[in-house]
């Protein structure tokens, strides 16, 4: 496992993270996995329904069986809205279509481990706790040195009533947030970022 970044602040992994899609073979243990689990239920929760649940999936043959399903799921969605979309949106779907056609594009970039935070019926605002455990997740991995991604290809394929069934997601749930979380190969340089429109300030 990499080690840990030495003298880490809150504002220096908000700062560092990147969305790494590029990742090394070696697989997560499950102590540092249970460690990013604790980071993820500290999140802010309302009322303190705490309403996530995890599936962490480390079955390389798995996680590609369900990529293939996914970039199947996508590209049938993808052909229905072809004839509605202006040039821009065609030039998008174009630059999707020919990535999903990829066999060897894996929609979890070969990451050794997948972490579905899932939420339970428990209110209007239980996506918005998941996605709360999330960042506090793909902090925490940042400061162990390691890489993240949401991906939110996955989601389709993550929620269908067999997958849910295979990982064990009782059929009420939801998964909101699939993380994956890896060894980086190579951690992409930072993007300039707009800076924050303000619409009011009283």
């Amino acid at each position: 496992m990499p080690k840990s970044i030495e003298g880490i602040t809150v504002a220096k992994a908000i700062q560092g993270r990147r969305a790494v899609r590029s990742y090394e073979p070696a697989k997560v243990d499950r102590a540092t996995i249970q460690a990013l689990l604790g980071a993820a239920i500290q999140a802010p929760t309302a009322v303190h329904e705490e309403p996530w649940t995890f599936a962490v999936v480390q079955d390389v043959a798995l996680l590609r069986r369900f990529s293939d399903r996914a970039k199947s799921m996508w590209a049938t969605e993808a052909s229905g809205h072809e004839g509605t979309l202006d040039a821009t949106a065609r030039a998008r779907a174009k630059r999707l279509a020919d990535l999903l056609a990829d066999p060897d594009f894996n929609i979890f970039y070969d990451a050794s481990t997948l972490i579905a935070i899932c939420a339970k019926p428990l209110g209007q605002f239980v996506a918005a706790d998941c996605w709360l455990a999330a960042e506090n997740l793909m902090l925490m991995a940042y400061e162990m040195g390691l890489g993240t991604c949401p991906i939110g290809f996955a989601l389709p394929v993550l929620n269908t009533p067999d997958v849910k069934a295979e990982l064990k997601i009782p059929a009420d749930q939801v998964v909101v947030a699939p993380i994956i979380v890896g060894v980086p190969r190579e951690v992409p340089p930072p993007v300039p970022r707009k800076p924050p429109e303000v619409l009011c300030w009283k």
